[in-house]
């Protein structure tokens, strides 16, 4: 008897269903195989799927089985697909009444030896495709329930056993379909957070430069000694961040479903990511890839903050692959077969000091480091990388007295509030232009049509770019950062004084910076 059942296979951020199609032949000599291109953890599926069904009480069949993963020139991989393969074996048996049922549901679950179901990936992208293929319904692990039940117009079924399965097809009563309020859940936890600016003291620079880095999305530098609070500042730029669209939080989550980073019992990613990679990361870690390509930081800090500390301690074959995916948004892993394109649309934040000692220009401790040393250590960061960061700011040490002040400072939401207005105005600029939404993604083209500056405004930028010999994509970076601070102050124009706040700003392309 010839049973068809349907699972599905995640590729990228997205799923294609597979047809597991079970074939039991009392013709040819007993044996058990499965074709359509599987991987060895779905080969040894069989062993999986013989000892849960013998355990609770059913079968095995002893004559030839034959399982095909339609279509069969996609390579299958992952344990996911023994819940189907068992049902499927279970129908093509006869050991379920109603085999063709099978066909108006998605299964995935990966089985233990007693029967139980453990956890998959990718059940959001899943459920997604399971409704656009107009699926009655999606039966998952029970941990993976309210991630794929954020899918609306389609019954998910959580389950935690072989048998619960069998039984709903036996009468599909026995399951009652998860419900999740997405909206709800999601406005109540979008800005739920522990940390907040206001417990960093003093460092008012600092933080009128992230807040300028959060309105325009601009990547920033920070240069500063040992225990100034570049990491604890960085830790707290999500708190300022617009929150997510559900269309973003949507497509953050399914990042982090298929990367398996999801926790159990988990709906919609409400806030945006923050991801700190330690400095011995590999560069397949931070872009993605693998031979079962996976994403990388870059994407897992997809919609949020990236943040690297200690930058030139990461390799600089590491800092080197960021380069493309910065600009493009995205990053492309290639390979003989297939070509996977993952989301990369992210805010660097980066922390160094500024030299290898950690006191370089600092006000009170000296420097220990050798001559050369300092524009040695810089040169570990290449030119290219450094020119597609929009913000340089220096950090000093926090003043004794600001450190003993009780008095209140500035909390994340009215910095928010600001941020948020600031991205509506872009919001409107941009409302023609598909895949725009923030100053630091505009074009070379739309910087002329935008970043319109006058005759005093030209010369101030003129002197700059020549005293500090600064590229043209440096130049670029300015006038984008200028029309981000134009924005926060409400200006429909870029002004002088905008000009000047950008150019300061470029700490790193300053001749001696820091002397």
């Amino acid at each position: 008897m010839l049973v068809k059942t349907y699972g599905s296979a995640v590729y990228g951020v997205e799923a294609i269903t597979i047809a597991v199609e079970v074939n039991i032949n009392n013709q040819g000599k007993s044996d058990a195989i499965i074709v359509g291109l599987p991987d060895g953890a779905v080969k040894e599926s069989l062993l999986r799927v013989e000892s849960a069904i013998k355990d609770n009480g059913y079968f095995m069949p002893r004559t030839r089985l034959i399982v095909n993963l339609a279509p069969a020139d996609i390579r299958k991989s992952g344990t996911a697909f023994d819940l189907p393969i068992a049902m499927g074996t279970l129908g093509a048996s006869e050991q379920l009444i109603n085999p063709e049922k099978l066909t108006d549901y998605v299964i995935m679950g990966e089985l233990s030896l007693d029967g139980s179901v453990r956890s998959i990936k990718g059940a959001l992208p899943i459920a997604i495709q399971a409704r656009k293929e107009n699926f009655k319904g999606l039966i998952v692990p029970k941990q993976n329930a309210r991630e794929a039940a954020m899918v609306n117009n389609l019954l998910v079924y959580g389950v935690s056993h072989l048998n619960e399965v069998i039984d709903f097809f036996k009468d599909e009563t026995t399951l009652q379909p998860v419900v999740v309020n997405t909206r709800e859940e999601f406005a109540y936890a979008q800005s739920d957070f522990d940390i907040d600016f206001c417990d960093v003291k003093g460092q008012e620079n600092i933080k009128r430069a992230l807040e300028i880095a959060a309105a325009g999305g601009h990547n920033a530098i920070l240069i500063g000694p040992p225990g100034a609070g570049k990491t604890m500042l960085a830790k707290r730029l999500p708190t300022i961040l617009p929150p997510l669209s559900l269309h973003e939080a949507l497509e953050t989550t399914k990042i982090h479903s298929v990367a398996g980073k999801l926790p159990e019992n988990a709906t919609l990613i409400s806030k945006r990511p923050y991801r700190s990679p330690h400095h011995t990361i590999s560069d397949v870690a931070l872009v993605g890839g693998g031979g079962n390509p996976q994403p990388g930081e870059i994407s897992l800090a997809h919609n949020g903050v990236l943040f690297l500390d200690e930058l030139p301690e990461f390799k600089r074959t590491v800092l080197e692959v960021m380069r493309q995916p910065m600009e493009e948004r995205k990053v492309t892993i290639s390979r003989a077969k297939i070509a996977l394109e993952f989301p990369a649309s992210f805010m660097l934040i980066a922390s160094m000091n500024p030299c290898p000692c950690g006191y370089f220009n600092h006000p009170e401790k000296p420097c220990t480091c050798p001559p050369g040393a300092v524009q040695k250590y810089l040169n570990k960061i290449s030119g290219p990388l450094l020119d597609r960061i929009d913000l340089h700011v220096e950090v000093t040490p926090v003043a004794f007295s600001e450190l003993s002040s009780t008095r209140q400072f500035e909390k994340s939401d009215s910095i928010r509030a600001r941020v948020i207005k600031a991205r509506e105005i872009q919001e409107e600029r941009y409302k023609n232009n598909e895949g725009v939404y923030s100053n630091a993604q505009m074009s070379s083209k739309m910087l002329k049509e935008i970043c319109i500056i006058n005759t005093a405004s030209q010369n101030l930028l003129k002197i700059a770019m020549e005293k500090l010999n600064l590229s043209a994509r440096a130049y670029d970076r300015i006038l984008k950062v200028s029309r981000t601070i134009a924005d926060l102050s409400g200006s429909e124009d870029i002004k002088a004084e905008h000009l000047a706040e950008a150019i300061q700003y470029r700490s790193l392309d300053r001749e001696g910076w820091g002397g």
